[in-house]
């Protein structure tokens, strides 16, 4: 008897609907209304997830050990927001690169009307992270670069983004060639898809080489965040 082919998981467009839903109902007296249709949405997603982590861990490492493990929760943290609305109208979530020698890590975002997109790269680097960082750019510019203005990367990505200072951080001259990656406080990759592209069948394969094309700026920063001023494992 003939094996069925492996069915590869999706976005189901009911996933869109009930986000559409919460947020002209964003309350917790609907929430708990629709909680089944929730955990029933929410374990689709989680599927997802966890197909793309088996894509993931065939060219790189994760500690993330699992599809719901990867899932950001839906209730915001509402403390220091002008914003109270208790839910989150998009479905988030991560993974995170295993050992010190693999840096940063891989994000996705999927919210209706346009807004989804998968995304990578170092959201928060500490002060020791950015100095480094920074000091690898300012003595050789071109090995970021290369990653940076590679046929791929454009295509892909387009542009790195984050946050950016300013002015020149301090102890780097303003001068110096490569002073718009210096004032980076940030580090991101971003590719933006349609509602259309999230739900189409294929969006599993499209999620999964996006993160593959992330790995030539991946390796380069854990590089830097790996090893001491002389290039030698910290």
């Amino acid at each position: 008897m003939d094996r069925k082919a492996k069915v590869s998981p999706v976005i189901p467009p009911s996933s869109f609907d009930f986000l559409t839903r919460l947020k002209d109902n964003n309350n917790r007296e609907w929430f708990q209304a629709h909680k089944d249709r929730f955990l029933e949405e929410q374990s689709a997603i989680e599927a997802f997830a966890g197909a793309l982590l088996e894509q993931l861990n065939t060219h790189d490492q994760l500690e993330t050990p699992d599809g719901k493990s990867a899932l950001q929760r839906i209730y915001r943290d509402t403390r220091f927001s002008k914003d109270k609305t208790p839910y989150k109208t998009y479905w988030g979530g991560g993974f995170r690169r295993a050992t010190r020698y693999r840096r940063g890590g891989y994000y996705f975002h999927f919210e209706p009307g346009g807004r989804s997109f998968a995304g990578g790269g170092f959201w928060g680097p500490n002060a020791a992270d950015l100095k480094l960082i920074r000091e690898d750019i300012a003595f050789d510019p071109s090995p970021l670069n290369k990653v940076l203005n590679s046929r791929n990367f454009k295509a892909i990505f387009g542009t790195l983004q984050g946050e950016q200072l300013k002015k020149a951080p301090q102890g780097f001259d303003p001068a110096h060639e490569a002073i718009g990656l210096l004032r980076y406080k940030q580090f991101l990759l971003r590719r933006p898809f349609t509602d259309a592209e999230v739900l189409a069948p294929s969006f599993l394969k499209e999620v999964g080489q996006t993160y593959k094309h992330m790995r030539p700026f991946l390796d380069y920063m854990s590089g830097i965040l790996g090893a001491d001023a002389n290039g030698l494992p910290l």
